[in-house]
């Protein structure tokens, strides 16, 4: 018992250093910041423009505008991607947001000159297809701005508290709004936080990145992000399961505004206030999500937070009353953090950084387009098999399907754990030092153990070479031509000239003493410095000072 409690204390500590460190760095602290405005903006806005379509054309307006919003943004998230990945993230964060914001205030002055609402549906579409640009941008930003692997979770943790509080504040303030004034005065305040967070993030610091073949085509590089996602079993399951839980959502985000305009009848304050509730449970999920920090297995949360979301539903449509409605909404909103956190980690820990951004914008497609499928059935079922059927069938698939999915999940998680020794030679080397967490993670699984005794060779001059070597422990002699050269011992590396010139090895490496190595093969080693400019930059100034130390040549 006392050794549990110690072991929780130390992880809540190591929880709240990360959380520190997240505030502590200013890229991250700015990212943050903007997507508070955008996320509450974003809330506000979309309240307010689903009780303005009920008004104008009743519940299946609601429907089909969010068809018309997520379809169309869908198609446009993988091109929304290459975008992330081909130019600066930080402008393509600040254009998402000025796009966004015109086509919000647009809506407003539409309304207020009481031009046709398709005019204003219109405008709903543009300003969805701004705000998918955003998304896969910010998280591939994330790990490029992140100092370590739980640096790295708590900034999605501290990003989905942001959500949660959004999902809160958001529809509040667009129910307080429509409460209190009307629909073009809630859009207008919504695009000031959006323009808002246009200014915040356009002072984000980005690193520098290699630069991309630009002869790579929009459809060759959209296609690299199909190829990640789907080429690894892996990833396949996760983006299934997610687009099976945003269909079921994108479902639900409909359902709340006939549960709270028809079953539970609050009033047009209402959708937002339900809203609001999930967004608050949000808050109590960051409980759970934070112990996430540290943790390398991902995938089993992810099952058990979709099982945890449906379970709440199925037992509104059991017993659909205020108070029922307003607790078990605040525990969907709690597993709606849950997966969010587990989901954006594992992805972002799991995909190499130079395609980072395809992956989210192809992921971010499926999403939408299940949610705008969800959307589009909701009204059907409703009027099927009524409110209560459609709530008890939307909120058994998940827990279902966690069941059925749960071994492979566990298999996943196991498959994730980093090798310690590995990740620390890694990260205090100078050529990998400057890389992404999520890189060295995924480096630090790809690296082989190789032992050698004294006086056994492990490089040789003149011959061709196909590894980069770190000494884990132990001791190596290189020579020149015959003549000694230096030693090197842990935490050093060797092997880098041969990889990067292209060259035969320019020297040779004996064991002194017996040594633990581990080795990185051409092909990821290569990959890895072509993907980041600043670890590219190191390794040709580590191969530099060797080359001129090491006369005529070297390792």
């Amino acid at each position: 018992m006392l050794a549990a409690m110690s072991r929780f204390g130390e992880r809540l500590r190591e929880s709240l250093r990360a959380f520190r460190s997240v505030y502590g760095n200013k890229g991250l602290r700015r990212l943050q910041l903007a997507w508070a405005g955008a996320i509450v903006g974003g809330w506000a806005y979309v309240i307010s423009l689903a009780v303005y379509a009920y008004r104008e054309d009743g519940a299946f307006a609601v429907g089909a505008l969010a068809v018309a919003r997520w379809v169309t943004a869908g198609l446009a998230a993988p091109l929304a991607g290459i975008a992330g990945d081909r130019y600066p993230r930080v402008r393509v964060l600040v254009a998402s947001n000025v796009v966004r914001c015109a086509a919000i205030a647009g809506a407003g002055v539409a309304v207020l000159a009481g031009l046709s609402p398709y005019v204003v549906y219109a405008l709903a579409v543009l300003a969805a297809l701004a705000g998918t640009v955003f998304g896969p941008s910010e998280s591939a930003l994330i790990p490029t701005l992140a100092r370590s692997p739980e640096e790295l979770t708590a900034a999605n943790v501290s990003a989905s508290t942001i959500d949660s509080v959004g999902t809160f504040m958001g529809p509040a303030l667009g129910g307080f709004l429509l409460a209190a004034t009307s629909p073009e005065i809630a859009f207008f305040a919504a695009a000031g936080l959006v323009a808002w967070s246009a200014v915040v993030v356009s002072g984000v610091q980005e690193g520098p990145r290699a630069p991309r073949d630009e002869e790579e085509g929009a459809l060759r590089g959209g296609l690299a992000g199909f190829r990640t996602l789907f080429g690894d079993s892996r990833l396949r399951l996760i983006a299934g399961l997610l687009a099976v839980y945003t269909l079921l959502d994108g479902a639900l985000d409909v359902l709340i505004v006939v549960l709270a305009l028809e079953t539970l009848d609050l009033g047009d304050s209402g959708v937002g206030f339900l809203h609001s509730t999930a967004g608050i449970g949000g808050l109590l999920g960051i409980v759970v999500a934070a112990g996430f920090v540290g943790r390398k297995g991902l995938a089993s949360p992810i099952g058990m937070g979709m099982a945890f979301w449906g379970v709440p539903i199925l037992l509104i449509g059991l017993w659909p009353n205020q108070a029922s409605a307003l607790a078990l909404l605040a525990a969907v909103g709690a597993a709606t953090t849950i997966v969010g956190v587990a989901g954006d980690t594992l992805l972002q820990r799991a995909v190499p950084e130079e395609v980072l951004a395809r992956v989210f914008g192809v992921l971010d497609s499926m999403m939408l387009v299940s949610i705008a499928i969800g959307a589009a059935l909701a009204p059907t079922f409703v009027h099927l098999i009524g409110m209560r059927g459609t709530l008890i069938g939307v909120g058994a698939i998940l827990p279902l399907l966690a069941l059925v999915s749960w071994p492979r999940l566990r298999e996943i998680d196991r498959a994730a754990e980093v090798p310690a020794r590995p990740l620390e030679l890694l990260v205090e080397h100078p050529i990998f030092a400057p890389l992404p967490p999520p890189r060295l993670e995924q480096l630090a699984q790809l690296l082989s153990e190789r032992r050698v005794e004294a006086g056994e060779t492990v490089v040789r001059q003149g011959e061709p070479g196909d590894d980069f070597f770190l000494v884990s422990d132990g001791l190596v002699r290189v020579t020149v031509d015959g003549a000694a050269a230096g030693e090197l011992g842990p935490g050093e590396g060797f092997g880098e000239i041969a990889l990067l010139r292209d060259v035969p090895r320019t020297a040779t490496v004996d064991a002194v003493a017996p040594t633990t190595l581990y080795a990185l093969d051409r092909s990821e080693f290569l990959s890895a410095l072509g993907g980041h400019a600043e670890s590219a930059a190191a390794a040709e100034g580590v191969a530099g000072r060797r080359l001129a130390a090491y006369r005529p040549a070297t390792v």
